[in-house]
């Protein structure tokens, strides 16, 4: 061992050691060299990043959320009357999903059994075409031939119309003094229901194509569908999925049968009456029943109607008639056929539909059964278990 004291003295720092490279000295600031790594010294150091947290940052991302917000929102609502016929047309193909599954499972091709469920359902449609035609025709071709008379008895205030028109001075409408008026008025209302009647008819005939459609693709939108959810959980949402399109097809079936007695108990009593028209009334009744809340309660109110033909008494009669159908099927028949199709209680069965009315009108209540039964699954499956192992 060397003594400590003859042992050679270290340097001391590694600027002394030799043979050790030292570290470039830094250019003096303002030296620049034209590099690109030297742009910090000649234009002063970086300073520190902006605040992600400061008033500005906050207040810009926040604005342009409210704007991004907002034109979707427009973007939405531009689109509502598509997306509600979208939205309807896939209803109606869920619906009736389960007729064409079950001619597909008896050997037939999807496309076919599309194309007879169309068939049949425009058979409905002609049927009550083809009964409807004859009696209107006769009827408007007398109401023209009698216009004439119904409009001087009116003029001159006789009847119980022209003792309301004279009370309500509209016979000068009638007389010539407000004639173009009149006729200014019902010309523009003429046109605005042709515009009417022709974009309901665009919006129907698209709507039978996408039902088309989507009858032929539902197994591959289904598929679709599935393959945006993970794989650990596609099976049980594949299982969901297929009660749920089960409960919408059980809450068509149910709605078909429920209007199917009420055309029949419509055509009963026509015919024991001798009110006229007995079959289109009850066909009429029975595709008006597929709405349900107020779909028995219109066809009620026109068959009443038709029924004073018969006297005041039958027609009063009528009316009675179907306020208590209409309590029968709202209370008794509509809950328990649910019940079985639908699998929800007849409670929970009015009050979505009351809701979905509300919400929606129409549509909502046509969509509000079945949207229950498919909230009250998913509770059912995932919600409560999940709350119970809490």
């Amino acid at each position: 061992m060397i003594p400590e004291a003859d042992r050679p003295e270290e340097p001391a720092n590694a600027e002394e050691r030799p043979g050790v490279a030292q570290p470039a000295a830094h250019p003096p600031a303002g030296a620049g060299s034209g590099a690109s790594g030297d742009l910090e010294n000649d234009f002063g150091p970086l300073g520190r990043p902006f605040s992600r947290r400061s008033p500005f940052v906050v207040g810009f991302l926040g604005a342009l959320g409210v704007a991004l917000a907002y034109t979707l929102w427009r973007a939405v609502a531009d689109i509502g009357g598509v997306l509600l016929v979208i939205g309807v047309s896939f209803f109606l193909a869920v619906g009736l999903a389960p007729a064409v599954e079950w001619l597909t499972s008896r050997g037939m091709r999807r496309g076919i059994a599309v194309l007879v469920i169309i068939i049949a359902f425009l058979a409905v449609i002609g049927g009550f075409v083809a009964a409807a035609v004859p009696p209107i025709s006769h009827e408007v071709s007398a109401l023209i031939n009698k216009l004439p008379a119904y409009r001087r008895d009116i003029a001159a205030g006789r009847g119980l119309v022209g003792h309301v028109a004279k009370s309500l001075h509209l016979t000068s409408y009638l007389t010539g003094t407000k004639t173009d008026q009149l006729k200014s008025l019902v010309e523009s209302g003429a046109l605005g229901a042709g515009r009417a009647l022709i974009s309901a008819g665009t919006g129907v005939v698209s709507g039978i194509v996408l039902t088309i459609y989507f009858l032929i693709a539902l197994p591959k939108v289904r598929t679709m569908g599935l393959n945006l959810v993970p794989a650990s959980r596609r099976a049980r949402t594949a299982a969901l999925t297929d009660e749920v399109f089960s409960r919408v097809g059980g809450f068509v079936l149910g709605n078909l049968l429920t209007s199917l007695v009420s055309g029949v108990g419509t055509y009963i009593w026509l015919a024991a009456f001798g009110i006229p028209y007995p079959f289109l009334l009850a066909l009429f009744v029975a595709l008006l029943d597929l709405i349900p809340v107020i779909g028995s309660t219109v066809a009620g109110i026109v068959v009443s109607l038709v029924a004073l033909v018969h006297g005041l008494a039958i027609a009063a009669g009528t009316a009675a008639f179907y306020i208590g159908y209409r309590f029968f099927e709202d209370y008794l028949l509509t809950p328990r056929v649910m019940r079985h199709t639908v699998r929800i209680s007849p409670g929970l069965t009015i009050i979505a539909t009351l809701i979905g009315g509300t919400l929606l009108g129409l549509i909502g209540a046509l969509v509000a059964i079945p949207s229950a039964a498919a909230v009250y699954l998913l509770l059912d499956e995932v919600v409560f278990p999940r709350m119970d192992r809490a």
